[in-house]
């Protein structure tokens, strides 16, 4: 009787919910040169956002896009810190040769493969972006990370 009360005791333990194991701290936060607090953007990061079905944009193929460009700021709810430009108030898409080295590496990297109608959201490093010798007057701050939307609109 005594071994079949200690068996039952023993079973109820082990079907007793267990407490959670506590949560690890969050990461300090990391300063990426004087402009992006929080964790680093140390890689072209690429997020299709809306999936285009038109034309793929290739390396040589000229480009048609609208932008918004924001500095990268991984602790805000977006990720999307001050906008430094954007070709929207233009109402006129960018062109550029893709691959050409006309525009800053992140773009050149992280279009190809889009597709006409396709929108992407892009974290670009600053090594992919200006670095530390940002366009003068351009509201961007030495190393910084850069986010950026971008729709696909034409390629030829």
């Amino acid at each position: 009787m005594l071994a079949a009360a200690a068996a039952a005791a023993a079973q109820a333990q082990e079907q007793a919910p267990q407490p959670a194991p506590a949560a690890a701290a969050p990461a300090a936060p990391v300063v990426v040169g004087s402009a992006t607090p929080g964790p680093a953007a140390e890689k072209l990061i690429i997020t299709d956002t809306k999936v285009g079905t038109g034309k793929e944009a290739t390396a040589g193929a000229t480009v048609y896009m609208h932008y918004s460009g924001w500095l990268y700021r991984p602790l805000a709810k977006d990720m999307h810190g001050k906008l430094f430009d954007s070709s929207l108030p233009r109402g006129e898409p960018l062109d550029f040769v893709l691959g050409a080295g006309r525009v800053i590496k992140g773009w050149d990297q992280g279009i190809v493969g889009m597709k006409v109608g396709g929108k992407r959201t892009l974290i670009i490093p600053s090594e992919l972006a200006y670095g530390s010798r940002p366009s003068p007057g351009s509201g961007i701050p030495p190393n910084s990370a850069l986010i950026f939307d971008v729709e696909l609109v034409d390629v030829k």
